[in-house]
């Protein structure tokens, strides 16, 4: 049978903003808190290339970098400051916007869910990057307190996870449709050279992983394994070739084992340059957990490692890859693999891709991850894939193909026969 695959030419225009869903996301209100930062700041820029009608808030703490960006941004953009933590002052600036994105990490060891609450309380539409699993489990259980309030709300929908969880859920869709045999194994694999020029942030996260035990699914059973063990060498394709990749505890293993119903699932990350995931295995192994799970103790390290990975990001770029495998009962393997030259962009333009679907009426009312079910939190999924790798620098972006297609260096059985 001839495998359907979904097509996404690098040369289209995406979906513009107002043709899709049932009402139009232009002249929306969109606050973004931790927008000063690298990742906010990406999303407000990439919104405002999608959708140029956009009213933009950019909120944060740094006055002088909030002016700077919103000079980059134009009329259409403003800064605000707000203090996430005072409840007050956070309702009150949400009563005059159309949506939330809240960017400001890290969410690792947050001790509640503010940001949502005061959404659900303003009946304000919410978007967040969360990527950390308890922080998204936090998230998940004010479904009900969201569909009450009319708010629709997406966690983890950023780029991975994010856009990567719509990948995931694209293959099993294709493979269920196809009668390709029961989805047995789904393995994420994500790669980003250097910090991925996305700052102390993304460093203060990946120490605060190394500090949590590995959720993975083994046969329906959940297994707990050491973060920063079980090293894979992974082919990202063209742009990216082979790298090693390494278990870390990440939320969508979790939530598509539940929504997606794949008895087996895992997720592995990996950067560059190579002695980086020395260091990452070094301070996983060495470092006390105590210290890794406090939050405080964990910014210290940054302090002390961020000028290094700075000065080295300027050398190793900032290359991202996703690459997600799904395998069935009959045998049949496929891929999605999306590549791109910066994180710094293509976090912005996925996180936006969340943002406008929101906007457009594509999600249903409660909070949801991006993966569940077509019509419910995303209501068209190829648009908002068409809107994520829409960012100049996309090196590559397949679905639904047999791994031998994408990779740089398949194996050869013979008659032209590839796996």
């Amino acid at each position: 049978m001839a495998r359907a695959a979904l097509h996404i030419s690098m040369a289209i225009s995406p979906t513009k903003c107002g043709e899709n869903g049932d009402k139009s996301a232009e002249n929306s209100r969109v606050l973004i808190l931790g927008g000063t930062g690298r990742v906010g700041g990406s999303t407000a820029t990439a919104l405002s290339k999608l959708c140029p009608s956009l009213q933009l808030l950019i909120a944060g703490r740094n006055r002088e970098k909030g002016a700077a960006l919103v000079s980059k941004l134009g009329k259409n953009a403003e800064f605000v400051e707000v203090n996430i933590e005072s409840t007050n002052m956070l309702e009150k600036t949400l009563e005059d916007v159309d949506l939330v994105v809240h960017a400001a990490g890290p969410f690792q060891k947050a001790e509640n869910c503010g940001v949502l609450e005061a959404a659900i309380s303003t009946k304000t539409a919410y978007v967040d990057i969360c990527d950390d699993t308890d922080y998204s489990q936090r998230a998940k259980s004010f479904h009900s307190e969201a569909v009450a309030a009319g708010v629709p709300a997406i966690t983890t929908g950023g780029i991975y996870p994010g856009v990567s969880n719509v990948m995931a859920a694209e293959l099993v869709h294709s493979a269920k449709s196809e009668n390709a045999g029961e989805p047995e194994r789904l393995r994420f694999f994500y790669y980003t050279a250097g910090s991925g020029g996305a700052g102390p942030t993304i460093l203060a996260t990946s120490f605060l992983l190394l500090g949590e035990d590995v959720i993975a699914y083994n046969k329906g059973e959940m297994i707990k394994m050491k973060p920063y063990s079980g090293v894979l060498n992974i082919d990202f394709g063209k742009g990216i070739g082979k790298r090693d990749v390494y278990l870390l505890n990440l939320p969508e293993v979790r939530s598509t084992h539940e929504i997606l119903g794949v008895p087996n699932v895992s997720a592995r990350f990996g950067t560059a340059p190579f002695f980086w995931n020395w260091g990452m295995q070094a301070i996983a192994n060495f470092v006390p957990r105590e210290i890794l799970r406090d939050r405080s103790k964990v910014q210290q390290l940054v302090q002390i490692f961020d000028p290094s990975v700075r000065a080295i990001d300027g050398i190793a770029g900032e290359r991202v890859a996703i690459r997600v495998d799904l395998e069935c009962s009959n045998g049949r393997s496929t891929v999605g693999l999306f590549t791109h030259k910066k994180l710094s962009v293509s976090v912005g333009y996925s996180t936006a891709a969340f943002a406008l679907a929101v906007l457009e009426g594509s999600t249903q009312h409660g909070v949801w991850f991006p993966e569940e079910p077509e019509g419910i939190a995303i209501d068209a999924r190829k648009v908002l894939l068409e809107r994520a790798i829409a960012a100049e620098g996309t090196i590559n972006f397949v679905m639904n193909k047999p791994p031998w297609l994408v990779e740089t260096d398949p194996k050869e059985l013979g008659l032209g026969i590839y796996v």
